[in-house]
């Protein structure tokens, strides 16, 4: 097949670490010819989606893990699959990219399904499954962001579209800051803040489960550095081996046929104790360390998914 792969720049990614490389490394060993651009060169152009990138060869070699070929423009829908990979922030930007793509639908299989990942950003999809989650509000304004707080206590703020643990702030019962972050997040961003009740379960971890087509592959779990209330492994999270519970197979068969419908081919959800807490569908981690700790091997899973999904 004919793979394409939108994302950030390839040549600075961790190549033990990344999972749109493993992705198409493992596409590259079963016989796809791969393709790839950044979002800033998705364009439509009187009718057609079209990008300008460069055919694509990896290889597993610290600091030459990717051969480029001449830049070229090419229509997408001449494409079998169409990686929807760039990370967040869950932008305008971002947004655009997702209508552009949705284009392509009936003429390429674009991964995760556009349409979806713009209708279900991380921190959204999961208010559909209040049982599952923690005590949750997503609110502008202040009055009802601090009655939130005055019932629960101890609360984490973040950005609604934020992404990697960055603008993540614990405040626990004695803390005085609310009012402050309020003023630093409203003063930069017209975009609400999602507040959650505390989970102390988070010292212990915070578990990346991985969904293939709406069903579990596996787990590792991130645990946060010392001093830190954050696990991702953006800002120092340390993965390590863990299995899945009875609860997160609960929590995975509750949401994933809901996935698998809307074409949610490749989904990290992020549990802490019995929580769901974000399910993350735009640019999921995790593969490689999965990988390693359970030595199965995840990328032909997904690719064996999309395989199917293409007959």
């Amino acid at each position: 097949m004919k793979i394409a792969f939108q994302m950030d720049p390839i040549g600075a990614v961790d190549i033990n670490a990344d999972s749109s490389f493993r992705l198409a490394e493992e596409a590259q060993a079963r016989g796809h010819s791969l393709f790839f651009y950044t979002p800033d060169h998705l364009a439509y152009q009187e009718g057609r989606i079209t990008a300008r990138g460069h055919e694509m060869t990896v290889q597993r070699v610290e600091g030459d893990h990717v051969h480029l070929g001449p830049e070229r423009e090419v229509d997408l829908a001449d494409f079998d699959v169409v990686w929807l990979r760039q990370d967040p922030p869950f932008d305008m930007h971002y947004i655009t990219s997702t209508h552009l793509l949705d284009r392509l639908k009936g003429q390429a299989l674009v991964v995760n399904d556009p349409f979806w990942v713009r209708n279900y950003p991380e921190k959204l999809l999961v208010l559909d499954f209040p049982d599952l989650t923690p005590p949750t509000t997503v609110a502008r304004d202040l009055t009802t962001i601090k009655a939130f707080k005055e019932k629960h206590g101890d609360i984490i703020l973040k950005p609604l579209y934020g992404n990697g643990g960055a603008g993540v702030f614990r405040l626990d019962a004695d803390d005085r800051n609310l009012t402050s972050l309020h003023e630093l997040f409203t003063g930069f961003s017209r975009e609400p803040l999602i507040v959650q009740k505390f989970l102390p379960a988070v010292s212990k971890g915070d578990k990346r489960v991985i969904l293939v087509d709406g069903k579990a592959a596996g787990a590792i779990n991130r645990v946060p550095a010392a001093g830190e209330t954050r696990s991702n492994m953006h800002v120092g999270g340390r993965p390590e081996k863990v299995g899945l519970s009875d609860r997160d197979r609960e929590i995975c068969d509750a949401i994933g046929p809901l996935l698998k419908e809307k074409g949610q081919i490749f989904v990290g959800i992020d549990v802490i104790g019995d929580y769901l807490t974000e399910i993350n569908v735009t640019s999921p981690t995790g593969i490689q360390e999965l990988e390693r700790f359970d030595g199965v091997n995840i990328a032909a899973k997904i690719w064996e998914a999309i395989e199917a999904r293409c007959g």
